[in-house]
Protein backbone atom coordinates (compact mmCIF):
# COMPACT_ATOMS: atom_id res chain seq x y z
CA UNK A 1 0.00 0.00 0.00
CA UNK A 2 1.33 3.16 -0.56
CA UNK A 3 2.64 5.61 1.91
CA UNK A 4 1.56 8.98 1.61
CA UNK A 5 4.12 11.12 2.47
CA UNK A 6 2.41 14.42 3.75
CA UNK A 7 0.60 12.42 6.48
CA UNK A 8 4.01 10.58 8.03
CA UNK A 9 5.71 14.25 7.34
CA UNK A 10 2.63 15.71 9.89
CA UNK A 11 3.34 12.67 12.09
CA UNK A 12 6.62 13.24 12.59
CA UNK A 13 6.13 17.05 13.41
CA UNK A 14 3.60 15.98 15.82
CA UNK A 15 5.88 13.60 17.62
CA UNK A 16 8.19 16.27 17.74
CA UNK A 17 6.22 18.36 19.84
CA UNK A 18 5.21 15.56 21.94
CA UNK A 19 9.25 15.04 22.68
CA UNK A 20 9.76 18.38 23.85
CA UNK A 21 6.73 18.77 25.69
CA UNK A 22 7.90 15.55 27.61
CA UNK A 23 12.12 16.80 27.77
CA UNK A 24 10.46 19.98 29.49
CA UNK A 25 8.63 18.23 32.13
CA UNK A 26 11.64 15.54 32.96
CA UNK A 27 13.54 18.90 33.49
CA UNK A 28 10.99 20.35 35.58
CA UNK A 29 10.79 17.11 37.51
CA UNK A 30 14.19 16.79 37.90
CA UNK A 31 14.53 20.09 39.69
CA UNK A 32 11.24 19.48 41.84
CA UNK A 33 12.97 16.03 42.63
CA UNK A 34 16.30 17.57 43.96
CA UNK A 35 14.61 19.85 46.02
CA UNK A 36 12.17 17.52 47.33
CA UNK A 37 14.89 14.73 48.54
CA UNK A 38 16.89 17.73 50.40
CA UNK A 39 13.98 18.66 52.22
CA UNK A 40 13.26 14.35 53.01
CA UNK A 41 17.23 14.23 54.26
CA UNK A 42 16.21 16.71 56.71
CA UNK A 43 13.04 15.11 58.22
CA UNK A 44 14.34 11.97 58.18
CA UNK A 45 17.23 13.05 60.61
CA UNK A 46 14.62 14.61 62.90
CA UNK A 47 12.50 11.30 62.96
CA UNK A 48 15.60 9.59 64.10
CA UNK A 49 16.25 12.03 66.80
CA UNK A 50 12.42 11.22 67.58
CA UNK A 51 12.86 7.78 67.51
CA UNK A 52 16.09 7.76 69.58
CA UNK A 53 13.87 9.69 72.33
CA UNK A 54 11.37 7.26 72.63
CA UNK A 55 13.81 4.42 72.74
CA UNK A 56 14.80 6.09 75.91
CA UNK A 57 11.47 7.23 77.22
CA UNK A 58 10.74 3.01 76.73
CA UNK A 59 13.19 2.05 79.24
CA UNK A 60 11.21 3.64 81.74
CA UNK A 61 6.93 2.93 82.95
CA UNK A 62 4.92 2.86 80.44
CA UNK A 63 2.72 6.04 81.61
CA UNK A 64 -1.11 5.73 80.74
CA UNK A 65 -1.21 7.91 77.14
CA UNK A 66 -4.20 7.14 75.50
CA UNK A 67 -1.56 7.13 72.26
CA UNK A 68 0.05 4.44 73.87
CA UNK A 69 -3.26 2.32 74.32
CA UNK A 70 -3.68 -1.58 72.32
CA UNK A 71 -6.82 -2.50 72.08
CA UNK A 72 -8.64 -4.98 70.29
CA UNK A 73 -9.48 -3.55 66.26
CA UNK A 74 -12.89 -2.95 65.43
CA UNK A 75 -12.31 0.09 63.22
CA UNK A 76 -9.11 1.03 61.03
CA UNK A 77 -8.22 4.89 59.58
CA UNK A 78 -5.97 4.37 56.79
CA UNK A 79 -3.74 7.70 55.51
CA UNK A 80 -3.41 7.17 51.78
CA UNK A 81 -0.46 9.04 49.88
CA UNK A 82 -0.79 9.48 46.59
CA UNK A 83 -0.43 12.43 43.54
CA UNK A 84 -2.45 14.93 42.44
CA UNK A 85 -1.90 14.41 38.46
CA UNK A 86 -0.70 11.14 36.35
CA UNK A 87 2.13 10.94 33.94
CA UNK A 88 4.36 9.36 36.94
CA UNK A 89 4.54 5.52 35.67
CA UNK A 90 3.47 3.22 38.06
CA UNK A 91 3.93 5.36 41.28
CA UNK A 92 0.20 5.35 41.97
CA UNK A 93 -0.63 1.78 40.80
CA UNK A 94 2.26 0.16 43.31
CA UNK A 95 1.09 2.06 46.22
CA UNK A 96 -2.34 0.94 45.65
CA UNK A 97 -1.71 -2.08 45.03
CA UNK A 98 0.32 -2.89 48.57
CA UNK A 99 -2.49 -1.23 50.06
CA UNK A 100 -5.25 -3.11 49.13
CA UNK A 101 -3.39 -5.96 49.54
CA UNK A 102 -3.00 -5.27 53.10
CA UNK A 103 -6.68 -4.23 53.58
CA UNK A 104 -7.64 -7.62 52.38
CA UNK A 105 -5.36 -9.20 54.72
CA UNK A 106 -7.41 -8.35 57.71
CA UNK A 107 -5.95 -10.89 60.36
CA UNK A 108 -2.10 -9.18 59.95
CA UNK A 109 -4.35 -5.70 59.49
CA UNK A 110 -6.23 -6.28 62.94
CA UNK A 111 -3.16 -7.53 64.74
CA UNK A 112 -2.66 -6.44 68.12
CA UNK A 113 -1.03 -6.99 71.75
CA UNK A 114 -3.04 -7.59 74.91
CA UNK A 115 -2.88 -6.68 79.11
CA UNK A 116 -0.50 -9.07 79.22
CA UNK A 117 1.60 -7.80 76.41
CA UNK A 118 0.74 -11.00 74.00
CA UNK A 119 0.17 -10.09 70.44
CA UNK A 120 -3.69 -11.40 69.06
CA UNK A 121 -5.34 -11.52 65.97
CA UNK A 122 -8.72 -9.68 65.62
CA UNK A 123 -11.94 -11.91 63.60
CA UNK A 124 -11.43 -9.66 60.46
CA UNK A 125 -14.57 -7.90 61.08
CA UNK A 126 -13.80 -4.37 61.15
CA UNK A 127 -14.37 -1.24 58.83
CA UNK A 128 -11.53 0.66 57.16
CA UNK A 129 -12.24 4.74 56.69
CA UNK A 130 -9.78 6.64 54.30
CA UNK A 131 -8.13 10.49 55.07
CA UNK A 132 -7.04 10.72 50.98
CA UNK A 133 -3.88 12.82 50.79
CA UNK A 134 -4.21 13.38 47.00
CA UNK A 135 -6.83 13.00 44.25
CA UNK A 136 -5.69 9.64 43.16
CA UNK A 137 -6.40 7.68 46.61
CA UNK A 138 -9.75 9.52 46.42
CA UNK A 139 -10.27 7.52 43.18
CA UNK A 140 -8.58 5.02 44.83
CA UNK A 141 -11.23 4.86 47.74
CA UNK A 142 -14.25 5.05 45.97
CA UNK A 143 -13.14 2.32 43.43
CA UNK A 144 -13.27 -0.37 45.77
CA UNK A 145 -15.41 0.72 48.08
CA UNK A 146 -14.11 2.33 50.98
CA UNK A 147 -15.17 5.39 52.94
CA UNK A 148 -13.40 8.33 52.35
CA UNK A 149 -13.83 10.60 55.59
CA UNK A 150 -11.62 13.47 54.59
CA UNK A 151 -9.58 14.57 50.91
CA UNK A 152 -6.69 16.90 50.99
CA UNK A 153 -6.38 17.28 47.26
CA UNK A 154 -4.98 21.16 47.57
CA UNK A 155 -1.47 20.29 49.34
CA UNK A 156 1.25 22.38 47.96
CA UNK A 157 3.95 20.02 46.14
CA UNK A 158 6.18 21.61 49.24
CA UNK A 159 4.18 21.06 51.90
CA UNK A 160 4.96 23.00 55.76
CA UNK A 161 4.66 21.37 58.90
CA UNK A 162 1.61 23.37 59.87
CA UNK A 163 0.27 22.03 56.33
CA UNK A 164 0.01 18.52 57.35
CA UNK A 165 -1.37 18.98 60.91
CA UNK A 166 -5.21 18.98 60.16
CA UNK A 167 -4.65 15.28 59.10
CA UNK A 168 -2.56 14.37 61.87
CA UNK A 169 -5.24 16.09 64.20
CA UNK A 170 -7.91 14.30 63.04
CA UNK A 171 -5.76 10.47 63.18
CA UNK A 172 -4.84 12.09 66.36
CA UNK A 173 -8.60 12.82 67.91
CA UNK A 174 -9.98 9.78 66.24
CA UNK A 175 -7.55 7.38 67.97
CA UNK A 176 -8.23 9.11 71.62
CA UNK A 177 -12.00 9.50 70.91
CA UNK A 178 -11.29 5.33 69.99
CA UNK A 179 -13.28 5.74 66.79
CA UNK A 180 -10.78 3.85 65.42
CA UNK A 181 -8.30 1.38 67.08
CA UNK A 182 -5.18 1.49 64.71
CA UNK A 183 -4.41 4.12 62.24
CA UNK A 184 -1.88 3.62 59.17
CA UNK A 185 -0.28 5.24 56.96
CA UNK A 186 0.28 4.70 53.03
CA UNK A 187 3.15 6.02 51.71
CA UNK A 188 6.59 5.87 49.06
CA UNK A 189 9.74 5.64 50.32
CA UNK A 190 12.35 7.25 48.49
CA UNK A 191 15.34 5.38 48.29
CA UNK A 192 16.72 6.64 44.42
CA UNK A 193 15.64 8.53 41.77
CA UNK A 194 15.29 5.05 39.86
CA UNK A 195 13.82 2.91 43.51
CA UNK A 196 10.57 4.03 45.11
CA UNK A 197 9.45 1.35 47.46
CA UNK A 198 5.74 1.18 48.55
CA UNK A 199 4.84 1.10 52.59
CA UNK A 200 2.54 0.76 54.72
CA UNK A 201 3.35 1.79 58.34
CA UNK A 202 1.25 2.11 61.20
CA UNK A 203 1.08 5.29 63.09
CA UNK A 204 -1.26 4.75 66.01
CA UNK A 205 -1.15 3.39 68.54
CA UNK A 206 2.12 4.75 68.77
CA UNK A 207 5.39 2.21 68.49
CA UNK A 208 8.51 2.56 68.21
CA UNK A 209 9.25 -0.11 66.73
CA UNK A 210 7.35 1.06 64.01
CA UNK A 211 9.35 4.74 63.87
CA UNK A 212 12.46 2.78 63.42
CA UNK A 213 10.83 0.65 60.35
CA UNK A 214 10.29 4.53 59.09
CA UNK A 215 13.88 5.50 59.69
CA UNK A 216 16.13 2.81 60.01
CA UNK A 217 17.06 3.41 55.52
CA UNK A 218 19.03 6.55 56.21
CA UNK A 219 22.40 5.40 53.72
CA UNK A 220 23.60 9.15 54.19
CA UNK A 221 24.22 9.29 57.79
CA UNK A 222 26.23 8.09 60.44
CA UNK A 223 24.92 6.43 64.00
CA UNK A 224 26.69 7.71 66.42
CA UNK A 225 25.07 6.26 69.44
CA UNK A 226 27.37 4.44 71.65
CA UNK A 227 25.35 1.44 73.56
CA UNK A 228 24.64 2.02 77.39
CA UNK A 229 25.90 5.66 77.20
CA UNK A 230 23.85 8.14 78.78
CA UNK A 231 21.50 5.73 80.59
CA UNK A 232 17.59 7.52 80.90
CA UNK A 233 17.95 7.39 84.86
CA UNK A 234 20.55 9.89 84.95
CA UNK A 235 18.45 12.55 83.17
CA UNK A 236 16.19 14.88 85.03
CA UNK A 237 12.58 15.74 83.84
CA UNK A 238 10.97 18.46 84.10
CA UNK A 239 7.94 18.99 85.02
CA UNK A 240 6.77 15.56 85.19
CA UNK A 241 7.93 12.66 82.56
CA UNK A 242 4.06 12.00 82.18
CA UNK A 243 3.55 15.61 80.83
CA UNK A 244 6.75 15.46 78.60
CA UNK A 245 5.60 11.81 77.15
CA UNK A 246 2.00 13.58 76.33
CA UNK A 247 3.56 17.05 74.45
CA UNK A 248 6.21 14.47 72.38
CA UNK A 249 4.14 11.63 71.35
CA UNK A 250 1.61 13.59 69.13
CA UNK A 251 4.32 15.70 67.83
CA UNK A 252 6.10 11.87 66.46
CA UNK A 253 2.63 11.44 64.96
CA UNK A 254 2.97 14.57 63.08
CA UNK A 255 6.70 14.04 62.01
CA UNK A 256 6.03 10.23 61.14
CA UNK A 257 3.21 11.53 58.91
CA UNK A 258 5.48 14.34 57.50
CA UNK A 259 8.16 12.34 56.33
CA UNK A 260 5.48 10.12 54.99
CA UNK A 261 3.82 12.78 52.48
CA UNK A 262 7.55 13.70 51.82
CA UNK A 263 9.32 10.79 50.85
CA UNK A 264 6.11 10.58 48.72
CA UNK A 265 6.62 13.61 46.76
CA UNK A 266 10.56 12.74 46.39
CA UNK A 267 9.29 9.47 44.83
CA UNK A 268 6.44 11.06 42.85
CA UNK A 269 8.44 14.01 41.01
CA UNK A 270 11.43 11.33 41.01
CA UNK A 271 8.90 8.36 39.04
CA UNK A 272 7.71 11.65 36.85
CA UNK A 273 11.37 12.39 35.93
CA UNK A 274 11.69 8.68 34.80
CA UNK A 275 8.33 8.61 33.06
CA UNK A 276 9.09 11.51 30.94
CA UNK A 277 12.75 10.44 29.96
CA UNK A 278 11.55 7.07 28.60
CA UNK A 279 8.49 9.03 26.98
CA UNK A 280 10.82 11.45 25.29
CA UNK A 281 13.12 8.19 24.33
CA UNK A 282 10.65 6.41 22.94
CA UNK A 283 9.41 9.48 20.97
CA UNK A 284 12.84 9.71 19.67
CA UNK A 285 12.87 6.31 18.42
CA UNK A 286 9.02 6.91 16.59
CA UNK A 287 10.67 10.03 14.91
CA UNK A 288 13.49 7.79 13.80
CA UNK A 289 11.36 5.18 12.74
CA UNK A 290 9.01 7.95 10.55
CA UNK A 291 11.82 9.47 8.85
CA UNK A 292 12.42 6.04 7.45
CA UNK A 293 9.23 5.60 6.04
CA UNK A 294 9.29 9.05 4.82
CA UNK A 295 12.59 8.31 3.44
CA UNK A 296 11.55 5.43 1.46
CA UNK A 297 7.93 6.81 0.42
CA UNK A 298 9.67 10.12 -1.10
CA UNK A 299 12.19 7.59 -2.66
CA UNK A 300 9.60 5.27 -4.33
CA UNK A 301 8.15 8.39 -5.58
CA UNK A 302 10.88 10.01 -7.00
CA UNK A 303 11.67 6.61 -8.48
CA UNK A 304 8.04 6.64 -9.78
CA UNK A 305 8.70 9.81 -11.59
CA UNK A 306 11.70 8.99 -13.11
CA UNK A 307 10.08 5.28 -14.45
CA UNK A 308 7.23 7.28 -16.04
CA UNK A 309 9.61 9.96 -17.71
CA UNK A 310 11.66 7.26 -19.09
CA UNK A 311 8.38 4.95 -20.30
CA UNK A 312 7.31 8.12 -21.90
CA UNK A 313 10.43 9.58 -24.17
CA UNK A 314 10.65 5.25 -25.21
CA UNK A 315 7.16 5.79 -26.46
CA UNK A 316 7.93 8.86 -28.27
CA UNK A 317 10.91 6.99 -29.81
Amino acid sequence: MAVNAKAVKRRIKSVTNTKKMTKAMEMISAVKMRKAVETVQHTRLYARLGRELMEHLAHLDEPNVPLLEQRPVQKVLAIVISSNRGQCGSFNANLFKKTKLLFEDKENLGAYRNELGVDEKSNGQFDIDIIAVGKKSVLFGKKYGYNVIAAFDELSERPSYEDIRPIANMAIEGFSAKTYDKVVIAFTEFQSSLVQEAKVRQLLPFSAKELEKMTQKLPTEETNTKEGAYPIEGYLFEPDIDVIVEEVLPRLVEIQLYQGILESSASEHSARMVAMKNASENAGEMIDELNLTYNKARQAAITQEIAEIAGGAAALE
